[in-house]
């Protein structure tokens, strides 16, 4: 593993534990999602009404079920006698945001109802089978302040005004059937008296309605006085065994992951996030095929000027100055010849003219070096003084 790699592991390991520090000293944000689940200590839970729900109820057997209520009641029925009945008797329980509950086991519901038994459900919407069969209609009233008045129509509960907020709906009861159904509570929405908790009888049994379920959520039984409120909506509850329907829709939304417990926390959830990241980058970096260092060859060095330079020295010692100059004259020639395509048989004033035209040079230079090469192949001996003379001479026409 090389340095770098050990740098950009270091840095993201600090910058996953920044995050971590950082994710775990801020303050958790509030879930006001309304789940009313009963395990959820969420504001729109229902934690604390599972928890005191035998104290306010007393002296009466809570069942709780989660499967459907067509389910629960159905085992109950009694097929053995020819009278329609079941082997049970009691108040059905249900406190949801929404309607959960099938048609076939509203059907389910209303018959255990209509044979001397009753429901109490708080919803903020029922289903249309059992607005059809009570004839009543639900509608909702937009509001503007985040605070709704809710109080009981029964004077014997006093006349106290619970001031909500927090989960509270504009949902009431818009049309009732009279004949049937008695107004038990009301709400206050911008001045105007709305019905938001109704009995409606049933042949022998009764429905008990109510549009507030956020009146149970655990931010109301903690808040204030409001826990009398709802308190005076269960002493409805006639004093017999109640069933209460646990399960809802945001519960069965629950993730089978093994990794649920993870992901369902944030810090949990990102450093699960940096570490696949981190592994992914690690493996990318020494899936690089890993080359072996290549030696650094130095270049051949020119030692053209050190040979020349050694021969030069090596004939200026011995002083055969005829012999440099009979080079000096060869390598002139050889270059006329290449560079100018000059023919140097003959250094006649023909030759003195096409390098004097090709060439550019000086007339009387080329004169002055056609005159000095005559001279050298003439005599016999030159000398130090012939070398550089005619060295210097050649030297500026070839430049």
């Amino acid at each position: 593993m090389n340095k770098t790699l050990k740098i950009y592991i270091l840095l993201l390991v600090v910058v996953i534990a920044g995050i971590i520090f950082v994710d775990a000293n801020r303050p958790k944000p509030i879930d006001w999602r309304p789940t009313y689940k009963v395990s959820a200590k969420t504001p729109l839970g229902l934690y604390v009404l599972d928890q005191e729900m035998e104290s306010v109820l007393s002296n009466q057997k809570i069942e709780r079920f989660v499967t459907t209520p067509y389910e629960f009641f159905d085992a109950y029925y009694d097929y053995d006698t020819l009278v329609r009945n079941y082997t049970i008797k009691g108040t059905l329980f249900s406190v949801t945001n929404d309607n959960t509950i099938d048609d076939e086991s509203m059907i389910e519901i209303l018959t255990f109802v209509r044979l001397g038994n009753h429901a109490f459900m708080s919803m903020k919407s029922f289903s249309e089978l059992l607005a059809d069969s009570l004839n009543f209609r639900i509608e909702n009233r937009y509001y503007f302040k985040d605070t709704i008045q809710n109080y009981l129509a029964n004077k014997q509960f006093g006349d106290a005004v619970y001031k909500m907020n927090g989960g509270m709906t504009g949902h009431y009861f818009s049309e009732i059937d009279t004949l049937y159904t008695t107004v038990l509570g009301y709400q206050k929405i911008g001045g105007t008296e709305l019905t938001n908790f109704i009995k409606v009888d049933y042949y022998d049994g009764a429905f008990f309605l109510h549009t507030q379920p956020a009146a149970f959520s655990n931010f109301h039984l903690l808040k204030d006085n409001h826990s009398e409120y709802s308190q005076k909506l269960l002493s409805y509850i006639p004093k017999r065994p109640v069933y209460w329907y646990q399960k809802n829709l945001l519960s069965d939304s629950i993730s089978q992951s093994p990794l649920r417990f993870i992901l369902s926390h944030p810090a949990l959830k990102w450093a699960w996030y940096f570490f696949l990241i981190g592994m992914i980058l690690f493996i990318l970096f020494n899936a690089k095929r890993k080359q072996r260092i290549v030696p650094v060859i130095k270049p051949l060095e020119n030692t053209t000027v050190d040979f020349t330079k050694t021969i030069g020295n090596l004939y200026f010692q011995e002083g055969n100055h005829g012999n440099l100059i009979d080079k000096k004259i060869i390598y002139f020639l050889e270059k006329i010849r290449n560079d100018y395509l000059i023919d140097t048989t003959k250094l006649d004033d023909a030759f003195i003219k096409k390098l004097h035209l090709k060439s550019g040079k000086d007339q009387i230079l080329i004169e002055k070096a056609v005159r000095l090469i005559h001279k050298h192949q003439r005599r016999y001996q030159s000398t130090e003084e012939d070398l550089i003379e005619i060295n210097n001479i050649l030297e500026k026409i070839v430049d």
